[in-house]
């Protein structure tokens, strides 16, 4: 089913697809400066950024419906890697080495602005025929993954220079709600005293843009804890792919067999599987499932969840040489 997009006089050529799903792709556009008003649609401005509802108190609920199915997307991605699945016994990693930390849910519930910017821009250029993404869509379809990946998937007609120059809104965007506002998870602050005093080696590892992931630790404070930062896009493959965890280990000097991972995405998780180390698995965006059969070898809710805790005591390279 294809019809016209309604739309300013920067859009050249500018036709919907409805997909199996209904969620309509655009095709063939020009980023506007503005979009002309339509029902439901006021005026807005892609460079100066749009009026964005509130994200105080936007949490996501743990999702049911959209499992299986951002469970097969993820299989189907990482299909080609041998070593995925393959979980880890965490008691094994004694003595512990290093810990790699993801960033966006990992470190902190960064999802929410994520989430709202996404909605808010895909919205304003006709994505879904300007019907507000869900909270499922979100977390199944777009969560995790390097913007790439998602330009080609969220736009497959489109240009992909076209498409990034959308990401590159987005992104601007995210940057804007999330400073002053961004929290670290429950005991994070704990968790990273404790990695010191026993000077365990470090590195955060992710999937965003590098002005994403520098202003997220200096937000929280920790540009300084981690000695290292590898973006998946600065990779030659970016997760689900091994080469950003693989990479993380090699410049801090660590053994995976002594080696976990924080995680809160199945392609994080099987990045950091398909790279030979264990991972324990946060719940902050997604369900348990998707999680656990992604190969997580630990499930939390946070940094003071007491299976973390109790894992910390049984590895605690400071307890062993006592």
């Amino acid at each position: 089913m294809v019809g016209r997009v309604r739309a300013g006089p920067t859009f050249l050529n500018s036709y919907y697809l409805v997909t199996h799903e209904k969620y309509i792709f655009l095709t063939s556009y020009s980023l506007p400066t503005t979009v002309q008003p339509t029902k439901g649609n006021p005026t807005v401005s892609l460079q100066s950024s749009p009026r964005i509802s509130s994200c105080s108190g936007v949490r996501f609920s743990r999702y049911k419906n959209h499992a299986a199915r951002a469970h097969r997307r993820s299989v189907a991605v990482a299909a080609d890697m041998s070593a995925a699945g393959d979980s880890r016994d965490l008691q094994k990693l004694a003595p512990l080495e290093a810990i790699l930390f993801d960033i966006d849910g990992t470190l902190c519930d960064s999802d929410p602005f994520h989430f709202l910017a996404f909605r808010d821009l895909l919205q304003q250029v006709g994505f879904n025929d300007g019907v507000p993404i869900t909270e499922e869509f979100y977390s199944a379809n777009i969560s995790g993954w390097h913007n790439d990946a998602l330009a080609g998937q969220l736009f497959p007609e489109l240009d992909h220079g076209k498409a990034m120059e959308f990401m590159d809104h987005k992104e601007a965007l995210f940057r804007k709600l999330a400073a002053g506002e961004l929290k670290g998870l429950d005991g994070l602050q704990d968790l990273c005293k404790w990695i010191e005093d026993r000077n365990l080696k470090r590195a955060a590892v992710t999937n965003a843009p590098r002005a994403n992931a520098e202003l997220v630790l200096s937000l929280l404070g920790l540009t300084t804890f981690f000695p290292v930062l590898v973006i998946g896009s600065e990779c030659e493959r970016a997760k689900p792919s091994p080469d950003p965890y693989l990479k993380a280990l090699e410049l801090i000097g660590a053994s995976p067999d002594h080696t976990f991972i924080f995680e809160d995405s199945a392609s994080g998780v099987r990045a950091g599987v398909a790279a030979g180390v264990a991972v324990v698995g946060l719940t902050t965006g997604n369900p348990e499932k998707v999680l656990r059969d992604a190969g997580a070898s630990l499930l939390i809710e946070d940094f003071r969840d007491p299976k973390l805790l109790a894992m910390l005591q049984e590895l605690d390279p400071a307890a062993a040489e006592k």
